[in-house]
């Protein structure tokens, strides 16, 4: 009798901004991972060959055992658009066209062949629509038989939202809204308008928005969005240039508002902050109605949510309070890494119509612990090649080493296990503190980071825990939903005390101040055992050493580069920091023990901005 042959199933995303790879074995997810960590190029968009490569690795295969490749979007719905687009605005759209044709011409038209050329493969590729992927994402690995699915993103094809219902293994998508209308792009023009980067600096204007006030929102909203009561809305495109220009906003955006953009790296001003407030409460208020509007339309109680709008976990915790969904679920890749998963799932439920399989208490998405780890004797050889003095722990030694760094105001890297997939550092490539700490919000900002003082911290807590610290019943694996700070944890004071814009700051607004922002909220990540056993342990030490269940948990970085994948990265990243230990595997390496510390700190890349 001749063994069943395995089904491999190899999603791309690719060419417009986080490329990644994902490979799905028989419909369980093996390996995902993005581009940039493999490059060390933020955002990387090109050909996913290292991450494609990975995927293979882990799986123990090449791409002739694949039975399918599968690519994210559309390419050719996505040049329709684009012409129809510059000859919509021509002539003014003349220099974006000639900047952005010859890619096309070149290379995202053809790539199916270039597809089978880069991996030596004849089998089929097939395409599904931007906002399928994004749908089959959110749905597919999702704990629930059915549910509602609501992505929101800058634009895929022609489609910037679109809401649905998953039932079993179908997805029916029953309404969008397109191009040139889109909540994420929206979004995007005030990044760019405060003086952040398009298409990666859209948290930073999430995390400045409680240091302001919203002065600007009706003036949003009378002028720039006009939002139905089902949370559709239509722009008012003579104060957007992204349709024809290489800016997001023009001068009568820029005269509305008083005044251009901000200039990257000047001083950020009370109006910046105001502004950024004003775009976040309009935003939070279309999410809200949006989904109140797909609750009534599908009668479904749960909720599966992506598209880069889905990252702004504020928003999140708004629907996840507000609507009157019982629960929600949110892709941790929610962006466009996220639909090199979303078209390998869509291929093998849909396309090959395989049977789907639910765990109410699980999703099938293995923590997001999908990418790449190493083995001790890879680390000790790596170690050992650098002369680099090392400690080597057991598994029952680490945990309560670590707790104990952490409790003694240490800063602590870790590069334990599996690579997190997603823009979010889970536990595994992380930098960890002490939440209890007064200084560690700025220490590690400014010393560890690189990166502006506004920036907050999210904490990890223990999963069976986090109700003890926050107004939070429930899970948040994925740090993707906002909550507050429990009452009897905050100091009772008036809020802020009156401080105003960077000056809050300075106040210690709870037991936890490191990771509470100025609203007394937190982007929570909650540890289960389950997924990260080691990472749980930590915590439950830490929390037996100091009664606290909860650690801040930044991402393994500085600023401008991606989260560290591999132990030279991680090693380089420690030693260009004032990190106090690493943690590789099972060796812990002390900062003040490290040979040629000097030679690491010119080598730093602080002139990288992002």
């Amino acid at each position: 009798m001749v063994a069943q042959q395995s089904t491999y199933i190899l999603g791309i995303s690719a060419f417009y901004h986080d490329s990644a790879a994902c490979l799905v074995k028989d419909g369980t997810i093996v390996a995902a991972a993005q581009e940039e960590r493999f490059t060390r190029k933020k955002h990387d968009f090109e050909f996913p060959r290292n991450a494609i490569a990975y995927c293979l690795r882990e799986a123990g295969i090449t791409a002739n055992n694949l039975s399918f490749v599968g690519f994210y979007d559309k390419p050719f719905l996505k040049f329709e658009r684009l012409l129809l687009t510059y000859l919509t605005y021509a002539p003014w759209g003349i220099r974006s066209f000639l900047k952005g044709m010859p890619l096309w011409l070149k290379q995202k038209l053809y790539i199916k062949d270039l597809i089978k050329e880069e991996l030596g493969y004849e089998g089929d590729v097939i395409f599904s629509e931007h906002h399928e992927s994004h749908a089959a994402s959110a749905f597919y690995p999702s704990p629930f038989d059915e549910a509602a699915i609501l992505t929101l993103d800058g634009v895929g094809e022609w489609a910037t939202t679109s809401y649905g219902v998953g039932q079993g293994n179908a997805i029916n998508l029953m309404a969008e809204i397109r191009f040139p209308h889109s909540l994420g792009l929206l979004y995007s023009a005030f990044t760019y308008y405060v003086g952040f980067r398009v298409n990666s600096g859209e948290y930073k204007l999430m995390g400045l928005a409680p240091y302001g006030e919203p002065r600007y929102a009706d003036v949003i909203r009378q002028e720039l969005i006009d939002i139905k009561p089902d949370g559709s809305f239509k722009l008012n495109m003579k104060y957007f240039n992204y349709c024809a220009g290489l800016t997001m906003t023009n001068h009568r955006f820029h005269d509305l508002f008083g005044g251009p953009p901000r200039k990257p790296e000047s001083p950020i001003t009370p109006k910046d902050m105001d502004v950024a407030r004003s775009i976040q409460d309009v935003t939070e208020e279309v999410m809200l109605k949006m989904a109140n509007h797909v609750h009534k339309v599908t009668g479904e109680q749960n909720l599966c949510l992506a598209g880069g709008v889905a990252l702004n976990c504020v928003g999140n915790g708004v629907i996840l309070r507000q609507s009157k969904f019982k629960n929600i679920w949110i892709q941790p890749a929610a962006g466009d890494a996220g639909g090199a998963l979303g078209v390998a799932l869509f291929i093998w439920y849909r396309y090959l119509n395989n049977p789907r399989n639910v765990n109410e208490q699980d999703d099938l998405q293995k923590g997001s612990y999908l990418g790449p780890q190493y083995s001790s004797s890879y680390i000790k050889d790596f170690l050992d090649s650098k002369q680099a003095p090392y400690e080597e722990l057991s598994d029952e030694q680490l945990p309560s080493r670590v707790a104990q760094l952490v409790a003694q105001q240490n800063v602590v890297g870790l590069c334990i296990g599996r690579m997190e997939f997603g823009p979010r550092a889970l536990g595994s490539r992380s930098i960890i503190g002490d939440a209890r700490s007064e200084a560690m919000q700025s220490v590690m900002n400014l010393k560890i980071k690189f990166r502006e003082s506004f920036r907050p911290f999210a904490p990890s807590v223990l999963e069976e825990k986090v109700s003890q610290h926050f107004d939070f019943r429930g899970t948040s694996p994925y740090m993707l939903l906002v909550a507050r700070v429990r009452e009897d944890k905050i100091y009772q004071s008036p809020q802020n005390n009156g401080a105003r814009g960077l000056e809050k700051l300075k106040v210690k607004r709870s037991d936890i101040p490191a990771i509470t922002h100025v609203d007394y909220s937190a982007r929570i990540q909650t540890v289960s055992a389950k997924t990260n056993p080691v990472f749980h342990q930590i915590i439950a030490e830490f929390d037996r050493l100091t009664g606290c269940p909860v650690i801040i948990n930044t991402s393994f970085n500085i600023r401008g580069e991606p989260i560290v994948c591999t132990p030279q990265d991680a090693y380089r990243c420690f030693m260009c920091t004032e990190m106090d230990y690493l943690v590789l595997g099972n060796f812990m390496i002390e900062k003040k023990k490290q040979p040629n510390a000097d030679k690491y700190k010119k080598e730093q890349i602080s002139t990288t901005l992002d």
